[in-house]
């Protein structure tokens, strides 16, 4: 601990947010990275290719048996999900919706190119010629892995440049690629809407970066880091866009068939359960029963979260019920006791409180995911069931549920590891004083990096009338009259 407060000491100079060059450079640089890195190994998958035709008649498929009509519905979901329900969800400071929603975009554009060569180098890399070969699902995977990074920047919003985002997102999709990798593939374990290699991985990342990036004055930039009226119902808008489309989210790339359909089913209940105990929590807690909206943004949608891992299985619909009425509780009361003592104890400041909404609500759908495989049983999946749920194939032809109970429980600690560590490497780099971040008193504001248009001033009326009548049975009026500011043609 001594150490990491040296290094901060050390890091902490005189801010300057000029990102005139060092923004554009990076930009340009690594777009053009792209460009290369994308002519050398990325090409279409079989059935994106030309050779569709050939491949069709081989396969004895029709065109309807394309996985484009299979998957893209889904993958529209998950896109608005990664642009307008994230990007809006973080426009609720009064003071920072444009940084909110733009760098949102920028880290999203950014992110998923990259993710499609790393998740490409590990999944799908066609050795016979060296191809990365894509597809519809693919570009879903894509959404995945940027998810991540955006979960990281809730608890850094308005605190980064666009350029510290930059490196957190190439890091975190890095890392999220190794241990989605890891999870899936060397564990075997089961996480078809991430709780874990999303949420948990996500969640942890971005806490122990504002670990790192911890500042002991930001109270000097206190004043902004509230809402008003009118930017909280813009982030009640992703709000709305993220609940609405959480059961493609998590059924997204599942098996077509039973399991896509289970999965829709179950985070779909989930969700509904976890309104309402937010509802009641928030009013229980709050002086006089009113709702507080930051508990309505946002643990609202901690069901969707938990129920992930397990979205697949047969958790049955009274257990997704339960699933969602218990975190709408744990997440509520997140929001209430320990975001605060964070702050105050551990020295993370959670800007958007991902811990409450994703990294425990994601730990929680790990355990429930581990509870609910070591309890299957061919008596309620069916052999074929079972085989085809877990995939029971291959190399794992010989797993039983209760053995992949423990895979499943092994990849929460796989992804909590890599979210910490990675999160303590990252942050480290990201508190060298050359990546243009904003001072203590200057933090949770567009100013430094966006042109912000002035704000109306009000016109004085040129005349105003004021009904004082007495009489009861008229209604009294304001008339007033005010200049017409607006532009002309």
């Amino acid at each position: 601990m001594g150490g990491v407060q040296s290094f901060r000491e050390m890091c902490d100079r005189t801010k300057n947010t000029n990102v005139r060059f060092s923004l554009p450079a990076v930009c340009i640089v690594w777009q053009t990275a792209m460009i290369i890195l994308f002519g050398v190994f990325i090409r279409y998958d079989n059935e994106s290719d030309p050779h569709w035709i050939d491949y069709r008649e081989h396969k004895n498929l029709t065109d309807i048996e394309n996985d484009f009509y299979f998957r893209y519905p889904s993958f529209q979901d998950v896109h608005v999900m990664i642009f307008v329900g994230f990007g809006f969800l973080m426009t609720f400071l009064k003071r920072y919706s444009f940084g909110g929603v733009g760098f949102n975009f920028l880290i999203a554009s950014f992110g998923l190119q990259w993710a499609l060569l790393m998740q490409g180098w590990f999944h799908s890399l066609d050795f016979s010629d060296g191809k990365i070969k894509i597809g519809v699902e693919n570009l879903i995977n894509a959404d995945f892995c940027v998810a991540g990074c955006l979960i990281a920047y809730g608890a850094l919003l308005g605190k980064v440049s666009p350029v510290q985002l930059m490196v957190l997102t190439l890091f975190g999709i890095t890392l999220f690629a190794v241990e989605e990798f890891i999870i899936l593939n060397l564990i075997h374990a089961r996480d078809a809407g991430g709780s874990m290699v999303i949420h948990t991985f996500g969640g942890y990342y971005g806490l122990a970066i504002s670990w790192m990036l911890y500042r002991p004055n930001l109270d000097q930039s206190g004043h902004l880091q509230h809402s008003v009226y009118h930017s909280d119902v813009f982030a009640m808008i992703g709000t709305l866009f993220l609940w609405m489309f959480w059961p493609s989210f998590n059924s997204a790339i599942t098996d077509h068939g039973d399991g896509q359909h289970r999965a829709a089913i179950n985070t779909y209940l989930a969700l509904a359960a976890t309104v309402l105990t937010t509802v009641a929590v928030s009013s229980l807690f709050q002086k006089h029963g009113k709702l507080d909206m930051v508990h309505i943004q946002n643990s609202t949608l901690a069901g969707g979260v938990a129920v992930g891992t397990a979205a697949e299985f047969m958790l049955m619909p009274y257990g997704s019920l339960i699933v969602g009425f218990c975190c709408g509780i744990v997440s509520t009361l997140g929001y209430i006791y320990l975001t605060p003592f964070m702050e105050k104890h551990m020295k993370i400041q959670d800007t958007c409180g991902i811990h409450n909404l994703h990294a425990m609500p994601g730990v929680i759908g790990g355990i429930v995911g581990a509870i609910t495989a070591a309890a299957a049983s061919e008596s309620v999946y069916g052999t074929r069931g079972l085989i085809n749920t877990f995939d029971f194939e291959g190399d794992f032809k010989d797993m039983v549920p209760t053995k992949q109970g423990g895979h499943q429980a092994a990849g929460i600690c796989v992804a909590m590891c890599f979210g910490i560590g990675g999160g303590i490497i990252v942050g480290a780099i990201l508190r060298l004083p050359i990546w243009g971040d904003p001072a203590d008193d200057n933090c949770f504001d567009d100013e430094p990096y966006w042109e912000v248009p002035e704000d109306e001033e009000s016109v004085p009326p040129i005349l105003q009338y004021n009904n004082h009548m007495h009489n009861k049975d008229v209604v009294e009026s304001n008339f007033t009259m005010e200049q017409d500011t607006r532009p002309r043609a």
